[in-house]
């Protein structure tokens, strides 16, 4: 039985790649498991009219799903036990640098090197790794000691199937290219109390996705969110990335492509099934 999720963020109008995200997710499920959840823990950022879109743009496309919707705001006390669970294990600690301070530390010792990107931008260099938890001030961000908690799982790599992209063949990756290219990850953000990849795991497995479906380019976040699963004693689902919807220039679509929102299309008089139909379902 597939079990699957479409997780939007209410901070823009959804445009053709979130339409093509939910209608994969949908397809995928089985009749009544398609839920839809509501990511909004960047409350400086999400709005209720982007919510309320949200909501009409996917009935217009023809889907619904059981109520009442999962909203990450609601959820904090289940991030914060995961949170406590990691800080007893000692595997995670308190960052005070900023994007300034990170850009600063990586350009230091060798200047003009080229510096490691990883799946939420410049690999951390771990200037306050060294900080314990009892250290932490309100403005901190917490971060995960990736290091320390491949050796406490005692494992050399994170795998996953995938069954888009390579059936029957998984994607590894070596401890120690996990901890080069993807780095200690912030599982907490400023006045936020977790983080995408905190919640995202850990609202998996709450609502009991079996399936989840998301674009290739969360694959290195897939490998993320394995290593968080094992670590807080949580069910792994099965992973389908998709392709991803681009524009003329072959750019990933995103929240300020606005010429692109269903909203748009609406408007201009096309139908659901013609939308649909220029999407591949």
């Amino acid at each position: 039985m597939n079990r699957t999720r479409f997780a939007p963020s209410p901070t823009g109008p959804l445009h053709l790649g979130h339409a093509f995200a939910a209608l994969t997710a949908a397809r995928l499920a089985d009749p009544g498991q398609f839920l839809l959840r509501i990511e909004d823990i960047d409350q400086s950022r999400c709005r209720p009219e982007y919510e309320a879109l949200i909501f009409e743009d996917l009935h217009w496309l023809g889907l619904d799903w059981p109520h009442p919707v999962m909203r990450q705001s609601d959820r904090l006390p289940a991030y914060r036990q995961a949170l406590d669970r990691l800080a007893a294990l000692g595997l995670i600690y308190p960052c005070r640098c900023g994007r300034a301070d990170i850009r600063a530390a990586l350009s230091a010792p060798q200047e003009g090197a080229e510096v490691p990107i990883g799946p939420d931008g410049p690999v951390y260099p771990g200037t306050c790794r060294h900080r314990s938890m009892a250290e932490a001030a309100p403005g901190d961000a917490i971060r995960l000691n990736v290091a320390r908690a491949f050796e406490w799982l005692g494992l050399a790599e994170t795998s996953f199937g995938d069954e888009n992209i390579t059936p029957g063949t998984p994607h590894r990756l070596a401890a120690q290219d996990f901890i080069a290219g993807i780095g200690d990850v912030v599982l907490a953000r400023r006045g936020m109390g977790t983080s995408y990849h905190l919640s995202v795991v850990v609202d998996d497995a709450a609502q009991g996705i079996t399936l989840v479906t998301r674009g290739k380019d969360l694959l290195d976040s897939t490998h993320i969110h394995i290593l968080l699963q094992r670590l807080l004693g949580l069910p792994t689902p099965r992973y389908h990335h998709h392709r991803l919807i681009r524009d003329e220039a072959g750019k990933r679509l995103a929240k300020r492509d606005d010429a692109r929102a269903l909203r748009l299309y609406r408007e201009e008089g096309m139908t659901a099934a013609e939308l649909r139909q220029s999407l591949g379902f």
